[in-house]
């Protein structure tokens, strides 16, 4: 508890005393109404001298009609009309109800810090031999730093001295420690878990990764719901409303019951009026709508996924169509070898280390993957003459042979009599001095999550799940049949993806949403076009995170399914709060107007509804898979 809320708590306390010792006292020893009056002034300016002076201050700043006023009128009425107990007992629970909200709001402000309690306080540098402490944000790029066990990674950068295990969980949400070797790239707002390491900074500190999220966090609130943006208009005519009418209710009785020759008991009438005005304040709706988006772009921020603002969490419970990215998105964008079918005359080996020795020089991820698999040390002065053939492929000199390695093409062009391959995936095919060797298929790996990740889409009532890529026909097909994909346009340019997103934009209805799903660096135009772009932002990926507007850090597809139970249940949060509270309200000022309800049914209405509400609110905050 801080120490205005102590503050508040103790005055509470004081003011509880002196109204049951006031009213005790007067049971017993009969009193004047003047000194009663006196009396129950001092309680009264106890608890509420902070909302009368926030009154007067926001009245002088023609800010007249709020929560603060609607207590100031109520209760200066209810003491001026004799009702002293009542009067001083609305101001006393109003202020209970303000210390549940501050300390409901507080604990989520908390929780939602200890999620993204990332931020370093401090770098390690060496000066003269000695460790120093330095603010990370003056360390330049380009500087060593040392990171001791138990520390947080301060800026983004490349170990160049020690192995280590980091715990990434505050940017992933993912539990698993993960190894990091010498060469390796990490970033800032990891743990080092097991060991010291030195790492030079690729990036100042406000542009390192701990940085960029921090500032999605904090700026979320700033992009606000349809709903939120509704409550605050809401807010800002039902106020004025309610007071013109608890002044027409104090007024317009009296006069119709005086003209029509019936008693008016004006009293009665300002009474009920004071009631009507306690009963009205909006504080319930006001506060708790923010905090349940506040609560859900928390939880997900917990688990790996940063949500820009209320009004893309609020967007994602109405997708109903989902386009994804192929590679990096649905696969890993690691390519391997997933088949060897040497020709007549060669064995898988041999073909292997054909292919691998003519893509020696490349860096490509094919030529990569086709060394991996040889997994045997690459001699160099065993291979000269290699050369590139643009859209072929390669050839080169190996060990007294002439090498071709690349697609069909290539074939046709040296005039080799090849066999056709058709199976999905890259396909390399190998020739030894001009004679057919075989056929090696590369393919991407496809996620381990990423048919759970369909499945559980369609199972949140999605409509369709499209796939648009570059890729081959074969290979597309294949991966969209393994993973359950509905719809699949291949062997596509960027300007061709943006031309199917569309078309799929015009087929929907109004009230149905469309997500592209990217990896957020070469699909920036379809993530901008959609009507919510989420991007596999991976650890670090600068790009990603400002394209899109929701950033998967682990690169998961399955968080986006848990993204949508989310808002979905945040919406249903924030629809309790909205029924309960207007429900409520209504009910209660119908009995206000009629005379029925009396202030403590006021306080209850307006008090307890409100500490309802915030409660419900921070359920947003503990939603999980």
């Amino acid at each position: 508890m801080t120490k205005k809320q102590k503050n508040v708590l103790n005055r509470i306390i004081i003011a509880i005393v002196l109204l049951i010792v006031i009213t005790v006292f007067k049971t017993i020893v009969p009193v004047p109404g003047y000194v009663e009056f006196i009396l129950y002034l001092i309680p009264y300016f106890v608890i509420g001298h902070d909302i009368l002076r926030k009154s007067i201050k926001n009245i002088s700043r023609g800010q007249v009609f709020d929560e603060n006023f609607l207590m100031a009128v109520a209760t200066i009425g209810a003491m001026c009309l004799g009702e002293y107990l009542e009067g001083s007992a609305v101001m006393v629970f109003y202020q209970i109800g303000e210390l549940f909200q501050s300390i409901a709001v507080g604990k989520s402000r908390k929780n939602i810090a200890a999620l993204m309690d990332i931020r370093p306080d401090y770098a390690n540098i060496m000066v003269d031999g000695e460790i120093e402490e330095v603010d990370p944000d003056d360390v330049e790029i380009g500087s060593e730093i040392i990171v001791n066990p138990g520390e947080k990674v301060p800026i983004d950068g490349i170990i160049v001295e020690g192995d280590t295990t980091l715990n990434t969980s505050a940017l992933t949400g993912e539990s698993v420690p993960r190894n990091a070797h010498c060469g390796d790239e990490i970033y800032s707002g990891s743990i080092n878990m097991t060991a010291r390491i030195t790492v030079k900074t690729t990036k100042e500190f406000g542009e390192s990764t701990v940085s960029k999220i921090l500032d999605l966090v904090e700026n979320s609130s700033m992009k606000k719901s349809k709903t939120e943006n509704f409550i605050t208009k809401f807010a800002k005519y039902y106020t004025p409303v309610v007071c013109y009418s608890a002044l027409a209710l104090a007024i317009i009785p009296p006069i119709v019951l005086t003209f029509m020759g019936q008693p008016a008991h004006v009293g009665d009438w300002i009474f009920r009026a004071l009631t009507f005005l306690v009963i009205s304040c909006p504080c319930a709706l006001v506060i708790s709508i923010p905090l349940s988006f506040f609560g859900g772009i928390g939880c997900a921020s917990k688990n790996g996924i940063l949500v820009k603002g209320s009004n893309y969490l609020e967007t994602l419970s109405d997708v109903k169509y989902f386009v994804f990215d192929k590679t990096g998105t649905l696969t890993k964008g690691v390519f391997e070898v997933t088949d060897v079918v040497p020709a007549e005359g060669f064995d898988k080996d041999n073909l292997l280390e054909y292919a691998a020795y003519a893509e020696s020089a490349s860096t490509h991820p094919i030529s990569v993957s086709l060394k991996k698999a040889y997994n045997q040390k690459i001699d160099n002065t065993l291979v000269d003459h290699i050369q590139e053939i643009a859209g072929h492929g390669v050839e080169a000199d190996y060990n007294g042979h002439h090498i071709l390695a690349g697609n069909a093409k290539l074939m046709k062009l040296k005039s080799i009599d090849y066999s056709a391959y058709t199976k999905a995936g890259t396909l390399v095919y190998v020739a030894v001095d001009d004679k057919y060797a075989g056929c090696i298929v590369i393919s991407d790996i496809i996620k381990d999550h990423a048919k759970e990740a369909i499945s559980g889409l369609k199972s949140l009532g999605a409509k369709e799940t499209v796939m648009l890529t570059g890729d081959s026909a074969s290979t597309a097909e294949l991966v969209a049949k393994t993973i359950g994909i509905d719809t699949v346009h291949s062997e596509l340019l960027p300007a061709d993806k943006v031309e199917e997103v569309e078309k799929l934009l015009a087929k929907k209805s109004d009230k149905e949403k469309l997500a592209f799903v990217g990896d957020g660096i070469n699909d920036a135009p379809v993530l901008s076009r959609a009507d919510i772009g989420i991007a596999m932002g991976g650890l670090g990926s600068d790009a990603a995170i400002e394209a899109a507007d929701v950033v998967l850090m682990d690169d998961d597809p399955l968080k986006i399914s848990l993204a949508m139970k989310i808002s979905t249940k945040t919406l249903r949060i924030v629809k309790q709060n909205i029924v309960f509270a207007l429900a409520v309200k209504f009910i209660c000022l119908v009995l206000g107007a009629l005379g029925i309800a009396n202030m403590w049914l006021a306080i209850f209405a307006d008090v307890g509804v409100m500490i309802l509400a915030v409660m419900n609110a921070t359920r947003a905050l503990t939603i999980h898979n």
